[in-house]
């Protein structure tokens, strides 16, 4: 009988492996699909198959999917990643695959045509403009009043999303996107909005169902870099009720619905405020598992090979994580007191993505992380007391870049 495989385009530094894990786990062969597996060292450490196919082509996709058919039965195609994850979708139907649908997810992408889609479905958002040029950049900025935030209209991550306060940070980071800094999938598209201010959350969701929201907490401007987060997020029965009201809207409205969704929005004086739906797992589902017991990474394995899932509650815990943050760039000398961390009771994980000799340089996206810090407990000062008692324990030292004349 032909072994059972599981098909990962591409990878993710976060939930990359914890894919791989997962597929092993419910007895599965997975089988990275990457085009360059070199840049997901987690395949090579772990003896992952990995094979080297250019992922933007559809039809190469199909070519080596039914080569692998013919040693391999293939129970399921999935990603980890958004940027292949419409391509996903379109090897499903071509393989008569459980997989979501690559039009609903071409638009989700697309930022500037998903809020289009929320405004005409009522969704509360951000005021928005789509600009070409820095004429048009700051003739939005100006129709919709500074501060603004301004980022690409397509890409993920917090990748060239910066709050400009003022014109020179609005010329700054214009010539950023457009000078040639940014690396563009598709022709260079930057959204111009209103900055909704207040509280910002993630919201889990698989199929139609709510699984769980995260308080996040965010650097200060002018970038958004998540530094933490806790599961389930302190909220009140009615903020509940009428939050999930909003982020079914937004599934209906985007067509949504089959698989995992992760929904970025912000409590303003006039309620919710949706950011940006992705049609996919957020970053790290480790706080949902912690908190709940649900295992959404493995839940959406089983979707994706026909199995049926199981979204249901073990227990009801508080889960915290912390993302641990250069304050400066140059040359990490050194990084320790992981194992100590580890070992302090109630400290579930401890991540570290760098090396000793790694240059370090800040991005203001979720590269900046060195290595995140997850911990659980019944209360939620108690989480966040674990949480703090850890990360105290991680030190560093980073030498800083020579600068000119030294």
């Amino acid at each position: 009988m032909a072994k059972r495989a599981l098909i990962l385009l591409e990878g993710t530094r976060n939930n990359g492996l914890l894919y791989i894990e997962a597929a092993q786990r419910l007895g599965l062969h997975p089988i990275t699909l990457s085009a360059d597996p070199a840049q997901h060292d987690y395949l090579a450490a772990e003896g992952i198959e990995a094979i080297r196919v250019d992922t933007n082509n559809l039809d190469t996709l199909i070519q080596e999917c039914s080569r692998l058919r013919s040693t391999y039965d293939i129970a399921g195609i999935t990603s980890a990643m958004e940027a292949v994850y419409a391509t996903v979708g379109k090897l499903c139907r071509y393989f008569d695959l459980p997989g979501p649908n690559p039009a609903s997810i071409e638009r989700c992408c697309n930022k500037f045509a998903q809020r289009q889609l929320l405004a005409e479905a009522g969704v509360a958002i951000p005021s928005y403009r789509l600009a070409e040029n820095a004429a048009e950049v700051e003739l939005a900025a100006t129709e919709i009043g500074l501060p603004v935030v301004v980022k690409p209209a397509a890409g993920s991550g917090s990748i060239g999303v910066r709050l400009c306060r003022n014109v020179d940070e609005l010329a700054e980071h214009t010539n950023h996107l457009l000078g040639g800094k940014h690396i563009w999938r598709s022709s260079p598209r930057i959204l111009v909005e209103e900055f909704a201010e207040g509280p910002q959350y993630f919201a889990y969701i698989m199929g139609n169902e709510v699984i769980a929201i995260e308080a996040a907490d965010i650097c200060p401007p002018p970038h958004f870099v998540f530094r933490g987060g806790v599961v389930p997020a302190p909220l009140t029965d009615d903020e509940y009720k009428r939050i999930a009201e909003v982020l079914l809207s937004c599934l209906r409205a985007l067509g949504l619905g089959w698989g995992p969704t992760n929904i970025e929005f912000r409590l303003t004086k006039r309620g919710p405020v949706v950011i940006e739906v992705n049609p996919r797992l957020a970053g790290g589902p480790q706080p949902v598992q912690l908190a709940y017991g649900v295992d959404l990474i493995a839940e959406h394995i089983k979707l994706v090979t026909g199995e049926e899932w199981d979204l249901r509650r073990r227990h009801s815990h508080i889960a915290a994580w912390r993302s641990l943050l250069p304050d400066r760039d140059g040359i990490l000398d050194w990084i320790n007191g992981d194992s100590q961390a580890a070992a302090v009771s109630g400290v579930a994980e401890v991540q570290l993505h760098v090396k000793p000799k790694t240059p370090i340089i800040r991005t203001g996206d979720y590269r900046d992380s060195m290595g995140f810090v997850f911990a659980v407990s019944s209360d939620l000062a108690q989480t966040e007391a674990i949480l703090q008692r850890a990360v105290d324990l991680i030190d560093w030292s980073i030498t800083p870049f020579p600068t000119i004349g030294d």
